[in-house]
C-alpha cells in the first residue's frame, strides 16, 4: 500500500511538470512572433494619388508684408504659372514670423510640417519642394529634416536647390546683381550687397560670389554679411582700397526685412549706413530685396523645373 501511495505521489509529479513545460512554451511563442513576425516588418505604405501634383514653395519669412508681396509671393507666382498642372502652396520655416503674423494680422501660414500633413490629408502623392533660400545653410538643413519623416507619405516627392547651388547660379546671380545695379556703378563708387552670413560651412558661398563677381570684371562690387564673414570691417576696408567715396548699400537677401531696415540702413548706431557715414562716405541704401528681381524669380522657376522633370 505504501509502494502503491509513493507510485501515485511520483506519477502526479510527472504529469504537473509536463503540463508546465507545455504552458511554459505557449507563452514564449508569441512574444517570437512579436520580434520577427511579417506584421511587424512592413513598411509604412505611400499615400495620395500621384496624378494629385503640389508644390510646396518654403521660405524663411518676413513680417514685412510689403516686401513679402514683391518677393515671396512674386516667386511664388512666377512657379505658379510655369506649372500650372500643380498646385501651388506656401511654407515658412520660421517659427516666429509665423506667430507674429498670425497674432498681428491674423494671416495663417504653415510651417513645413503643417503643410506636408495637410498636403497628405489632401490626397497629394505628387510633391516637390522648391526652397527660396540663397544657400544651403541651415535653414535648408532644416527644412530637409522636417521633410524626412514624411518621405514615405508620398508616391513621388524630391527637393529643389536654393539660388546659389551651381557654378552657372553663381554666374547667373553675379551679372543678375550687376544688372539690376548698373545705374549706381560709378568710377567713385562701391556697389555693396549686405547678406545674412552663417557658422554653416555654406558661408563660403559668399565669398564664392564676391570671386565670380571679380572674375567677370565687377571690381567694384562688395559683398559682405551681418553676422560672419567678410563682415563689415572686411568690407570697409575693400572700399578704402578702392579709393571710392560713395557706397550703395543693398540687401543680399531674398526680402528687404529687419536686417535691411535696421542693420543695414538703419539709423541708430552701429548700422551699415550710419558706420560709412561716419567714415566720411556718401551713402544710398536701397530697400530692395532679391526676390524682386525677375532674373532671381526665373531662377527658382528653372531649379523647380529641374527637379519636376527629375520626376519624369
Amino acid at each position: 500500500m505504501k509502494k502503491l501511495k509513493v507510485l501515485l505521489a511520483m506519477v502526479l509529479a510527472l504529469a504537473i511538470c509536463l503540463a508546465f513545460c507545455a504552458c511554459a512554451k505557449t507563452t514564449e511563442q508569441p512574444q517570437s512572433d512579436d520580434i520577427s513576425g511579417e506584421e511587424n516588418s512592413a513598411q509604412p505604405t505611400a499615400l495620395g494619388d500621384p496624378e494629385k501634383k503640389a508644390i510646396l514653395v518654403v521660405s524663411f519669412g518676413t513680417s514685412y508684408n510689403e516686401t513679402r508681396a514683391v518677393t515671396i509671393e512674386a516667386i511664388e507666382n512666377a512657379i505658379t504659372a510655369e506649372f500650372t498642372d500643380f498646385d501651388v502652396r506656401r511654407a515658412f520655416t520660421s517659427q516666429i514670423i509665423i506667430d507674429k503674423l498670425a497674432s498681428r494680422d491674423g494671416l495663417e501660414i504653415d510651417n513645413v510640417a503643417q503643410a506636408l500633413e495637410r498636403l497628405i490629408s489632401e490626397g497629394y502623392g505628387t510633391l516637390v519642394v522648391q526652397p527660396t533660400h540663397i544657400m544651403n545653410g541651415y535653414e535648408y538643413d532644416e527644412m530637409l529634416e522636417n521633410i524626412e519623416p514624411y518621405k514615405d507619405s508620398f508616391v513621388n516627392l524630391a527637393v529643389g536647390q536654393p539660388l546659389l547651388s551651381s557654378d552657372d547660379d553663381y554666374t547667373a546671380v553675379a551679372e543678375m546683381l550687376a544688372a539690376e545695379t548698373a545705374e549706381y556703378d560709378a568710377d567713385n563708387s562701391a556697389v555693396v550687397f549686405m547678406g545674412h552670413g552663417t557658422e554653416h560651412a555654406a558661408n563660403s558661398s559668399y565669398a564664392q560670389l564676391q570671386q565670380k563677381l571679380l572674375d567677370l570684371g565687377y571690381d567694384n562690387y562688395v559683398i559682405g554679411t551681418v553676422e560672419a564673414a567678410p563682415s563689415l570691417e572686411d568690407v570697409m576696408e575693400k572700399c578704402e582700397e578702392l579709393g571710392v567715396s560713395k557706397v550703395v548699400l543693398l540687401p543680399f537677401m531674398i526680402v528687404a526685412g529687419d536686417h535691411a531696415n535696421n542693420d543695414m540702413a538703419g539709423d541708430e548706431e552701429g548700422s551699415w549706413k550710419t558706420e560709412f557715414k561716419a567714415a566720411g562716405y556718401e551713402v544710398e541704401c536701397v530697400l530692395r530685396g532679391v526676390g524682386e528681381y525677375e532674373a532671381a524669380q526665373k531662377l527658382f522657376v528653372e531649379h523647380t523645373r529641374e527637379v519636376v522633370e527629375s520626376l519624369g
